[in-house]
């Protein structure tokens, strides 16, 4: 029996644990629409229901290796409106700073563009 898991299928493991966990709290903790509400956005009750949905949809093909690559690009949008919404603001208490807090979303970014590219 081959126990060998190749590099491409850890990345999509553990890509789709996150968004699936991620969608998960989403989903299951109402304190995520105040989140969305202090970003300013509007209708966040209806935006966090959606980004929810997509996560879980797409962290689930991901996990089960079916339409990868299609599933890697509403994840891409929402990992850089993430980044965009979350983290750029802080880069004005320095780029050291904003690194530090925008390094996991940078590092899924990376690994959705693998996802994406292969």
């Amino acid at each position: 029996m081959n126990r060998n898991v190749s590099t491409f299928t850890l990345i999509r493991y553990a890509v789709g644990y996150v968004f699936i966990a991620s969608a998960i709290m989403k989903l299951i903790v109402s304190d995520f629409t105040h989140v969305f509400a202090g970003l300013g956005l509007p209708y966040p009750q209806m935006i966090v229901l959606i980004v929810g949905i997509t996560e879980l949809a797409c962290g689930i093909l991901i996990v089960l290796n079916h339409y990868v690559r299609k599933a890697t690009i509403p994840l891409l949008v929402i990992m850089i409106a993430a980044l965009l919404l979350t983290k750029l603001p802080i880069i004005q208490t320095g780029f050291f700073q904003f690194a530090f807090e925008a390094r996991l979303d940078i590092v899924m970014i990376i690994l959705l563009y693998i996802l994406w590219k292969k």
